[in-house]
């Protein structure tokens, strides 16, 4: 980080945070051992009214780590897969990985046979524990051999006898019959009366191969040690002030590092109670949020847009609420000025990727900005660079946003050429190039554009569709946008808007007026030439908004026409 912009930041730190942070040399399941320790009566997870203790947590932890060392034969730098929805089985069985000193590879809920092939084969992993609905997209491989020993959990087994919450589908499931020899039902392998081995995990032990999205691509294994993922989690508790005290909904999923991160490793880190929550239902989540007093809340700005559009939140009390934070995406502007106008939240915007274990630029919690990633936080450099040259360029000026900090991965697991391609030497220390464009401002904040893959070339003119998306929001009738490149044979390219529109408003407003809306309201070339209204906007578990699929569709249709 220059001078220039150090100085700028220390304008605006926090006030009574250090610049620097001694950070964690033990493990994450460390953490839980305090915790269980300290709180071992305290309710560690509720989930639909369903308690947990800490003590019990920690239990079920040793029991189930000792099966998978015993019968399973996991080792230290072994990788388990771990792939469920949110529930308290994936908390034990991550850290139960931890606790033998393997290495979680968490896989998307959603994931197919053949990009379960790709997993398994990638990483290496013999072992998997997945929930009962997922199994049969993994039998196949395990009849072929490629997974060698399957632990089975139904989220049922986890549920409270009697309950007023709105259910997702499929969780009240019953524990099935498992026919395949590979597999072990969960409480069969938690009963089964083995212990861990005394060795613990230790800092620099890897944790976590957390593989990308894959948009460009195969994915790739973001290889992060407990030391890293540690940094990110003491980073974001000591910014935002999470204590003890916290009771954190959780719904964002587990199996991607905001949802890991927010919604499990930084409570357990505190000792403080989870609200977990299967999956995202607004009704459920305005529930517990009331029942439980939930104070704090880490999601994707498409949860709480969802929230917002509840008609009856003004008569519900969300006052406990004093923590709202995300990333992933933008905040839209106008449904950030409302959660402060109208409920007094402040939403505390931050930047991070799968790659930096999430938390990494902050918004200063008492001088947050909107639509801002925030400032570099402890111990972080970042800077804008030309994306061909790497050379650092003036405040201002857009370019791609590098990082270098404690919570950086290691590297992309078996992929060398990757690695040297995002992880580059400058003036002496490891950036990581993010493939974001972003600016920084006169007091240091830093603003991303979009990522660099995603503008829009039309004519020439450079099209940042967050930016033509913010502007959206502000329309009265619109819930959610998205904002694509459409092919145009005589532009190259031209700005598709896909839009929903607000409950009741679906008669009240047509493609021509919403063009004309955005004329008065952006630059021409910015305004969308094409707008389309639908139902809903195809999303990932993570809850952001899949624009590469609305684009490729959008360029199949243009090739069906030509």
């Amino acid at each position: 980080m220059s001078a220039e912009i150090k100085s700028r930041n220390e304008q605006v730190w926090p006030v009574g945070l250090p610049r620097n942070l001694h950070f964690p040399e033990t493990s994450l399941y460390f953490n839980l051992q305090a915790a269980a320790a300290r709180y071992p009566q305290k309710p560690a997870v509720i989930f639909y009214g369903h308690e947990i203790s800490y003590q019990v947590l920690i239990e079920e932890v040793e029991r189930l780590a000792g099966y998978l060392e015993k019968c399973c034969a996991v080792k230290a730098g072994d990788r388990v897969v771990l792939c469920s929805q949110n529930s308290p089985q994936y908390l034990v069985g991550y850290y139960a990985i931890l606790r033998c000193r393997g290495v979680v590879v968490p896989v998307n809920a959603m994931t197919v046979e053949d990009e379960f092939d790709f997993y398994v084969t990638d990483s290496g992993a013999r072992v998997a524990i997945v929930a009962q609905d997922i199994y049969p997209r993994l039998a196949p491989l395990v009849r072929k051999g490629k997974v060698q020993q399957v632990v089975v959990h139904t989220y049922s087994d986890y549920l409270p006898e009697q309950y007023d919450v709105p259910l997702p589908e499929r969780i009240t499931e019953p524990r099935q019959t498992l026919t395949d020899p590979q597999t072990t039902a969960w409480f069969e392998a938690i009963q089964s009366g083995f212990h861990a081995d005394e060795t613990m995990p230790v800092a620099d032990d890897l944790a976590v191969i957390g593989y990308t999205s894959g948009t460009t691509g195969l994915p790739k294994g973001c290889i992060h040690s407990h030391r890293t993922i540690l940094a990110a989690v003491a980073a974001s508790q000591a910014w935002r002030g999470n204590a003890v005290s916290d009771v954190t909904l959780a719904v964002a999923p587990l199996f991607h590092f905001l949802g890991m991160q927010g919604g499990m490793n930084i409570p357990l880190f505190m000792g403080s109670t989870v609200i977990l929550l299967q999956r995202w239902d607004r009704e459920a989540a305005l529930l517990l949020m009331e029942r439980y007093r939930v104070t704090t809340w880490s999601a994707p700005p498409a949860m709480i847009v969802d929230l917002m559009a509840h008609p009856d939140l003004p008569h519900h009390d969300v006052s406990s609420l004093v923590r709202l934070m995300g990333g992933g995406a933008a905040m839209p502007e106008a449904v950030a000025r409302r959660l402060q106008e109208d409920f007094g939240i402040r939403y505390n915007e931050a930047y991070g990727l799968s790659e930096t274990a999430a938390f990494i630029l902050g918004n200063p919690p008492l001088r947050g900005k909107r639509q801002c990633l925030g400032i570099p936080t402890f111990d972080v450099q970042a800077r804008i660079v030309d994306p061909l040259s790497l050379e650092v360029l003036p405040q201002g000026d857009v370019g791609e946003i590098l990082l270098s900090g404690p919570q950086v991965m290691l590297g992309y697991w078996k992929n060398s050429k990757a690695t040297m391609e995002t992880l580059v030497e400058l003036d002496g220390g490891s950036f990581l190039r993010t493939g974001d464009l972003g600016y920084i401002d006169e007091e240091g904040y830093f603003f991303m554009i979009d990522r660099i893959k995603r503008m829009v070339n039309a004519s020439g003119y450079k099209v940042w569709p967050a930016e033509v998306e913010n502007i959206m929001y502000a329309h009265p009738a619109i819930h959610e946008a998205c904002v694509i490149a459409a092919p145009d044979p005589r532009r190259g390219e031209t700005v598709k808007a896909v839009v929903v529109l607000r409950e009741g408003h679906e008669e009240c407003l047509t493609d021509e007026q919403l063009m004309l809306w955005c004329r008065e309201h952006m630059a021409a070339y910015k305004v969308p030439r094409i707008i389309e209204f639908v139902d809903a906007l195809p999303k990932s578990a993570t809850g952001k908004i899949q624009w590469r699929m609305l684009q490729d569709k959008a360029k199949v249709e243009q090739n069906g026409l030509s």
